[in-house]
């Protein structure tokens, strides 16, 4: 069975920037894409998505003006450019892409497709 596979993860410095890529079969871009992370001892959470078209864009707080998402339909790709990094980001972060259908982007529940996650980890 097919997923998404993330790429782009590793170690930097706090105050640098990391760019995360994501692809996968084009079943799974069609619609809503975004990332999730988790770091250790707490819960997954959102951190942002956008819309098949990339007119809709949504964003945790904590990366908000940081952070952006965006997607290339005809490769079937997503990508997070990450600036300005703390260590607070550090975390796995996955992929996912949501089901059809009514959902909310930020409830990890509306999404149907996941990747295995990719190791960030930002030193201070």
């Amino acid at each position: 069975q097919a997923q998404l596979v993330e790429s782009g993860g590793g170690l930097v410095e706090a105050g640098g920037s990391l760019r995360l890529s994501c692809a996968g079969p084009e079943s799974m871009f069609r619609h809503f894409v975004g990332w999730f992370r988790q770091a250790p001892g707490k819960e997954r959470e959102f951190v942002a998505s956008i819309s098949y078209t990339g007119g809709t864009v949504h964003y945790a707080d904590s990366v908000k003006g940081r952070f952006t998402i965006s997607r290339d339909n005809a490769k079937n790709t997503q990508n997070l450019q990450m600036n300005s990094l703390k260590s607070e980001d550090t975390a796995i972060y996955y992929c996912a892409g949501t089901r059809p259908g009514k959902i909310f982007v930020t409830t990890e529940t509306s999404y149907e497709y996941w990747g295995q996650g990719t190791q960030v980890t930002v030193s201070s």
